[in-house]
Parts: C-alpha cells; structure tokens; sequence
C-alpha cells in the first residue's frame, strides 16, 4: 500500500494524487485504505517516513562545524522528497489534527536531532552564551523550508555548507 502510495506521488504530484488512485495501483480497495489511514495526507506520511531514515544520523566530528555541515548535507541529500514534503506542510497548515501528527511523526525528531548537535556545541563552548538554541534550529529549518516551498534557490551540498558555516559565524 504504502509503495503504491509513493509511486501514485511521483508519477502524478501530491494534489493529483487519490485514495482511490493508490487503490487501484495497489490492487485494493479504498476501504481498506482508509481502515488505516484517515486521510491521503496520513498516507503519504506513513509513506514517506518508510522511505526517509527511520534513524536520523547525528554526527560526531568534534565541532559545530563538522557536525552542521555533515548534518545539512545528509539532510540535503532528501530533497528528492521535495513534492511530498511541500504537500504535507500544505496539508498540515489547513488541517490542524494533521499539523500535530506531522510535527509529531516528522518534525519534532529532526528539531531533537538538531539540538543535540547543538547542545554539545554549548557543552564545548562553541556557541555564545547568551544564543537561544530553539532560534538556531529555526534558522537551519527556516532555510530548508523556505527553499523546500518556493524552489528558488538549490539545496546542496554547497548552500548546506554555506548554511552551516553562516550559522557557526553567528553563533560565536
């Protein structure tokens, strides 16, 4: 079920993309489908976390450096999920029980991944004192989403280190 669901989301995008499409591709019923799943968002989601890292890597270099730049470019490196991520959080600001499941099953480990990074780049005395952590994840995340939506500008393993090494620098 959940691979039609994936395969349903490439061929046709989020918006094109029905129950009764991953149904039939699956060789089901859309009953069944929604015996499982309340909606097509609760579908692709439970899809999409089968197909990301189930375990978020969090690196270990020794510095916020090499633990940001290794992070945002493993992090990076899924933009292929881009079409499905744009159509959850599209989903997710118009249904708010979706929103809580999203940020539950999803964003909420990535945030924690992050600040574990960041927690030992304090413990080790690389970020300013008086720097609120939770600002400095939305930053990271504030990029990543912003050229997630709009598309208009690349995420790479270029702009992940640009994006590390402007964080670091302002973080000091």
């Amino acid at each position: 079920m959940l691979s039609a669901a994936m395969a349903e989301l490439r061929e046709k995008g989020y918006a094109a993309l029905t129950i009764e499409g991953i149904a039939a591709r699956a060789g089901s019923g859309k009953q069944t489908i929604y015996r499982w799943w309340p909606s097509k968002a609760d579908v692709v989601l439970e899809a999409m976390l089968t197909e990301v890292a189930a375990v978020i890597a969090i690196p270990d270099t020794g510095s916020l450096p090499g633990d940001l730049t290794a992070f945002l470019a493993d992090t990076f490196r899924q933009r292929g999920q881009r079409p499905v991520l744009v159509g959850l959080m599209a989903q997710a600001l118009l249904d708010p029980v979706f929103a809580q499941a999203f940020r539950d099953r999803f964003l909420f480990s990535r945030r924690d991944a992050l600040r574990q990074i960041i927690d030992r780049a304090i413990a080790r005395g690389e970020v300013a004192a008086d720097m609120d952590p939770d600002l400095m994840i939305d930053v990271v995340y504030g990029v990543l989403w912003y050229r997630l939506l709009l598309d208009h500008a690349p995420l790479d393993d270029e702009s992940g280190r640009q994006l590390a090494d402007f964080v670091v620098r302002a973080v000091r």
